[in-house]
């Protein structure tokens, strides 16, 4: 069940309140980021996520809401981490003639995606794919289901010999 979308832009409200979730737009400030942040928490309590994933939200989460919500942050990054960490991932990956690129699911911790690792996919390049293949076919990845399903949501998977599993409260309530 997904009790709400909570998003930093607007472009997708139709298509999640078509699908009868609540949407709430909740823009940051570059200036003064606190605010959105208190809000973001406040919805995320309000509807009772336990798990809250993170897809194409480009905002580093303060520490405080990284310790207020440890193990139930999942972000999607646009990257085969641990490699090309932050923002620009595949002109990282371009510069560096890789010849995998990926995406990958992970907790969410104070250290920016750093957090243990759920689940991965790569696509293989060539040298004859530029910047804008890359993205192309890393953005196809990061769809896959699996990086955003990781063990269902029921049982949360290894990671570190520890077993997270998500709260009896509201079993498999996400928010996106």
């Amino acid at each position: 069940e997904i009790p709400c979308v909570i998003a930093n832009h607007d472009d997708l409200r139709s298509m999640v309140e078509w699908h009868g979730i609540p949407y709430f737009h909740v823009p940051v400030d570059p200036q003064d980021k606190q605010p959105a942040f208190d809000e973001v928490s406040r919805l995320i309590d309000e509807h009772g996520a336990d798990c809250i994933v993170l897809a194409r939200y480009m905002q580093i989460l303060p520490p405080d809401l990284c310790r207020k919500y440890a193990h139930q942050v999942i972000n999607i990054h646009h990257s085969f981490l641990p490699s090309f960490i932050g923002a620009k991932p595949y002109h990282q990956a371009s510069k560096r003639g890789v010849k995998l690129i990926g995406a990958t699911s992970h907790y969410v911790t104070e250290e920016l995606d750093a957090g243990p690792i759920i689940e991965q996919d790569v696509v293989r390049v060539t040298h004859r794919d530029n910047v804008e293949d890359m993205v192309r076919l890393g953005k196809d990845v990061e769809k896959l289901e699996p990086l955003c399903t990781a063990g269902g949501n029921v049982k949360w998977c290894s990671c570190c010999g520890k077993q997270y599993e998500i709260s009896q409260k509201n079993k498999n309530r996400t928010t996106i």
